[in-house]
């Protein structure tokens, strides 16, 4: 990933050395914000709508003031940023977050005031895909400790609060794996920490439903109706257990970013056959080539 030069602040582009929130801001002292991550590539920003709505979604629960002309404002300034910081060339690809906190406040007390003045900004890193290496082997991945609560009016807001997910990637880290696995509170199957997971099953395609406190994903989307079915495989959205996690033939992570990324290895089990499933890599073409614009 490489440095960002500029990055935009509220409407204006800044130098990114230069570019400061105070510290009183909500966001920084008690994660009172919300996020999307955007894919861009070549120039061209895939799925801005559908990213729009999940943060207008979040900002609704948070009660977070989001400007009246979101999607144009955030078409100008990915565009704008992508240009200063000389991503905008056709082969570009470019990871853009968007975060919006509520802004600064004069005072410790957790309860937000009426009168705020929230803060947007938005940053854009060139990426690398996954590698031919990786995509070869396949993701290993853990089952964390930290479970999700369905029931939570937050397990589907996508806020700046993000402490569980780190510690989930710590605990990948010290077991030796690329990334975790959330369960719900009742043992059920729920995501990754930055990705959905589907398996692939005799029937079809599976992935935890909304109802298992997970976050609504564009890819997660693009997969149900578009991609799944263009390989006529069914999908099943569904309470899925562990046992069929191991029991699984194939299972793979969706996430804006990074696509569609086999998944080979779970606590040490190997999933399948233990290497990636010829239908996850047909999926990561198709979803490849409708994030480039080629032919399908």
């Amino acid at each position: 990933m490489s440095r960002t030069r500029t990055v935009w602040i509220n409407r204006r582009l800044e130098p990114a050395d230069e570019a400061l929130l105070t510290v009183t801001d909500r966001g920084f002292q008690v994660g009172d914000g919300i996020f999307e991550t955007i894919r861009v590539v070549g120039g061209r920003v895939l799925e801005l709508p559908l990213h729009v709505d999940r943060l207008q979604a979040s900002a609704a629960v948070l009660e977070i003031p989001l400007p009246d002309d979101l999607e144009r404002c955030l078409d100008t300034a990915i565009a704008d940023l992508c240009r200063a910081n000389r991503l905008d060339d056709s082969d570009a690809q470019v990871a853009v977050r968007v975060t919006a906190s509520r802004g600064p406040v004069d005072g410790r007390a957790l309860r937000p005031p009426d009168e705020v003045r929230p803060n947007l900004v938005v940053q854009a890193w060139r990426v690398d895909p996954p590698s031919p290496e990786l995509l070869s082997r396949g993701l290993r991945l853990v089952i964390s400790g930290v479970r999700r609560d369905p029931s939570s009016p937050l397990a589907t807001v996508k806020t700046t609060s993000r402490a569980e997910f780190v510690y989930a990637q710590l605990e990948a880290r010290q077991r030796g794996a690329d990334d975790a696995l959330f369960l719900t509170t009742d043992g059920h199957l729920a995501e990754a920490t930055s990705a959905s997971v589907f398996l692939v099953q005799v029937a079809g395609l599976a992935t935890p439903s909304l109802d298992c406190g997970i976050l609504v994903s564009t890819t997660r989307e693009w997969v149900i109706s578009s991609g799944g079915p263009r390989l006529g495989l069914a999908v099943r959205e569904d309470r899925l257990t562990r046992d069929e996690l191991f029991s699984a033939d194939e299972v793979f992570l969706s996430s804006s970013v990074a696509g569609i990324v086999p998944v080979t290895r779970v606590d040490g089990r190997p999933i399948g056959a233990g290497t990636p499933g010829v239908w996850t890599l047909r999926l990561r073409e198709l979803r490849e080539s409708a994030a480039l614009g080629m032919p399908q």
